[in-house]
């Protein structure tokens, strides 16, 4: 049945006065719906039922205080609250269903991002500085393309690109410090030490968390963290010597651990920018394309700084930077004299650079839609799926790695930690409550 709508006028009533008038009447203004069906916030005083709608306004006052008074019985009135409370359960199952599968999402493109990049450095072995840098300045590249066609398509706003740009230099300049460092202690520490070591983002992330957004975590999402964390950690360890973690220093590991400090301070100051727009769109929220582009242009300028103290951890002398990059450009086109031994280029390193900026837009989009740490714990479980990946026959790579012979144990208390994790019951947002008199 189709609900009506009738007005009740202070003064001399007369048959026009019960048609439906529209949104462009001007005693009617209807601005917005309330939480509630059926409700209307106009000036006058509403009443309301389950399928009508009572319009009472006083033609002696230019305005009048908001009144609600229902006109159904205590039987409609339980009806309606308890559609109300299934409207806002079914909306907070389907954002986590939302956050579920874009969790999932993350995870594949993180395997992927994994991989490729090691396929991507095959054809470009001698120039792994070249390819970390093309990723830096290519992206912002494309990031602004993207950012420019979603602003003529009105999907991008102007109040979005006047949001303050301190933060984002900040993003950038996280960035760029964590990829020094990281570059630093990287270029000593073995390749299993490394994905051993990242397991203090996971930690930094809930600390930083706690410290400025004020989150506070359940026992059990503390110990499915800790339970994630220890299972990477099993996988990857139990595939390397023991005395390999701290061969090479107790310095670069430390340093190692910086880095992850600086990107997991980069992912809670990208959430506090997301929560900080929502108040100053007024409920909306900012494009991902601003923050990527912005944040992308702020690491390219900060990595031109340091350009001459990342040339030197790769072993290139500065002064011969532009030759390194000329050469290294003539492998990743696979045509000159350079062309031998680059076989793969550039399809493979094209294939590496879609995944991974599909892969940073994914991250981005989780913790738009949930938080830093769940996205840090999707990230998490892509590195022993990567570990089994390489067990495969892929092409390029030659013999496949065996499996570590505790990737299985390592496997299982981190699918218990995910578990733990996800099992935690979540307390769905409250119930609106009925707009009253103030």
């Amino acid at each position: 049945m189709a609900a009506s709508s009738h007005r009740i006028s202070g003064g001399t009533a007369s048959s026009s006065e019960f048609n439906f008038r529209k949104q462009t009447n001007q005693n009617l203004r209807l601005s917005q719906f309330l939480p509630y069906p059926n409700q209307w916030r106009t000036e006058g005083i509403v009443l309301t039922t389950r399928r009508r709608q009572w319009l009472v306004e006083d033609g002696r006052k230019s305005s009048s205080t908001i009144c609600w008074y229902a006109l159904h019985d205590k039987q409609e009135q339980e009806q309606e609250q308890e559609h109300v409370v299934e409207i806002i359960d079914r909306d907070w199952r389907r954002r986590r269903v939302e956050v579920g599968v874009a969790a999932v999402v993350t995870m594949g493109l993180g395997v992927g991002n994994r991989v490729l990049y090691k396929l991507a450095l095959v054809p470009l072995k001698q120039y792994p500085f070249f390819l970390a840098q093309l990723a830096t300045f290519g992206y912002v590249v494309v990031y602004f393309s993207i950012l420019h066609f979603r602003y003529r398509a009105g999907i991008v706003t102007d109040e979005m690109l006047s949001m303050p740009k301190a933060p984002l230099l900040a993003v950038g300049l996280l960035e760029a410090l964590g990829a020094a460092s990281g570059m630093a202690a990287g270029a000593v520490l073995s390749g299993a030490a490394i994905p051993i070591l990242s397991q203090s983002f996971l930690v930094w992330q809930i600390i930083l968390s706690y410290l400025f957004l004020g989150r506070r975590y359940k026992f059990n999402q503390l110990l499915g963290c800790f339970l994630v964390a220890v299972g990477v950690i099993v996988t990857v360890a139990s595939g390397s010597s023991a005395g390999s973690l701290m061969e090479a220093g107790l310095f670069w590991s430390l340093l190692m651990i910086v880095s992850f400090l600086f990107q997991a301070a980069d992912t809670i100051l990208k959430e506090v920018i997301f929560l900080d727009a929502a108040k100053k769109l007024k409920g909306g929220s900012v494009d991902l394309f601003v923050l990527n582009s912005y944040g992308s242009a702020f690491q390219a300028l900060f990595i031109c700084l340091l350009l001459p103290f990342l040339s030197r951890l790769w072993g290139i002398p500065f002064h011969q930077l532009p030759n390194y990059l000329s050469d290294g450009a003539a492998c990743f086109l696979n045509m000159g004299t350079i062309s031998s031994g680059c076989e793969g280029a550039p399809l493979l390193p094209v294939v590496f650079c879609i995944v991974n900026m599909t892969y940073n837009i994914s991250l981005l989009h989780l913790i738009k839609i949930s938080s830093a740490v769940v996205s840090s714990l999707a990230s998490t479980v892509s590195v022993p799926i990567s570990v089994f990946v390489f067990t495969l026959p892929l092409p390029y790579l030659g013999v496949a790695s065996s499996l570590p012979s505790g990737f299985i144990a390592g496997a299982v208390v981190l699918v218990m930690g995910m578990v733990i994790y996800a099992w935690t019951p979540s307390t769905p947002p409250p119930m609106p409550s009925p707009v009253t008199t103030p």
